[in-house]
């Protein structure tokens, strides 16, 4: 599948060399940084543009500016961490006015408090184009380290968070990022390999097999689909939603098997997670919906259109 966003990712990775502070570079839901005294920081950064990721009015600039924060605090949520800080900058339409540059800044400002995260600074600027968002957020790792999408074994359990599909219903703007569920998770078991669902469960499913070198078999019966994805009109099924829609900014997560048996005992949050397949040691990724049944899934879902 042509995919040129990622094939430019990599070409740009291919091309930088990590070293000191970096310990995690391009690739993953975060960089890690780490200071002399040994300790880890998480940096994620992501810009939302107006026709891409939102419509105005049909997304009010409170609920823009939520967004722009929340898909940070979820790439923080993924690598296992807790967000402190964020710095906001902003391509504002020029006739726009204050008025509604207050009411985006207002948005960010709400989820920041809900978080305890400090908006420490940014950049604001005027032009003749559409709105456009960019934070970068940091963090610190929950744990003793950052989970990436590169630790996943064979025989792992793999589970998400929440339901899955239909997020262009509403849910890509009002979504809670998981910063508490991974804080739970942390506390729970130890995590392999987590990403979070930006651009379809298939698609980032494919990221943690790629970093980590493995495959997985995913049951289709098990997979959690949104009343959202049941009802969404046109052609796809309830289930292709929830493989390929994206934006459901879920938890992908991996653990051995004794611990999510362990895990699904224990776990008492009100989101609820379901285990959905398994890693295997063989690459490829299939997606079987009985016991004779399979099929190749590839990595469905968003990608940035280049030419």
């Amino acid at each position: 599948m042509d995919r040129p966003e990622f094939a430019l990712i990599d070409w740009i990775r291919s091309r930088v060399v990590d070293r000191d502070p970096v310990v995690v570079g391009i690739g993953d839901d975060a960089a890690v940084l780490r200071s002399h005294a040994s300790r880890d920081w998480l940096v994620a950064t992501d810009m939302i543009m107006e026709g891409v990721d939102f419509r105005l009015p049909d997304a009010s600039p409170e609920l823009v500016g939520r967004k722009a924060l929340a898909v940070n605090l979820s790439d923080i949520a993924a690598m296992g961490g807790r967000p402190t800080a964020a710095f906001v900058s902003v391509a504002l339409p020029i006739d726009r006015g204050v008025e509604f540059a207050k009411a985006l800044h207002a948005g960010v400002l709400d989820l920041a408090d809900q978080f305890d995260v400090v908006i420490a600074g940014g950049d604001t600027n005027s032009w003749r184009g559409p709105l456009v968002i960019n934070i970068t957020a940091v963090g610190e790792p929950l744990g003793s380290r950052s989970i990436t999408r590169q630790g996943a074994l064979p025989e792992d359990w793999i589970f998400v968070t929440g339901s899955l599909g239909g997020s262009l219903a509403g849910r890509h703007l009002t979504f809670e990022p998981r910063v508490r569920e991974a804080k739970s998770l942390v506390e729970l078991v130890d995590l392999h390999a987590m990403i979070d669902i930006s651009d379809g469960l298939a698609a980032d499913l494919h990221h943690i097999l790629d970093g980590s070198g493995r495959g997985a078999i995913i049951e289709a019966s098990a997979i959690p689909i949104s009343e959202a994805a049941r009802t969404a009109p046109g052609p796809l099924t309830a289930l292709q939603h929830a493989l390929a829609d994206g934006e459901d900014f879920e938890l992908i997560f991996t653990v051995s098997a004794e611990e999510g048996r362990q895990l699904l005992m224990r776990w008492n949050d009100a989101t609820p997670i379901t285990c959905i397949g398994r890693i295997t040691a063989e690459p490829g990724c299939w997606i079987r919906y009985d016991a004779e049944t399979r099929e190749p899934l590839p990595p469905l879902g968003w990608t940035h259109a280049l030419k």
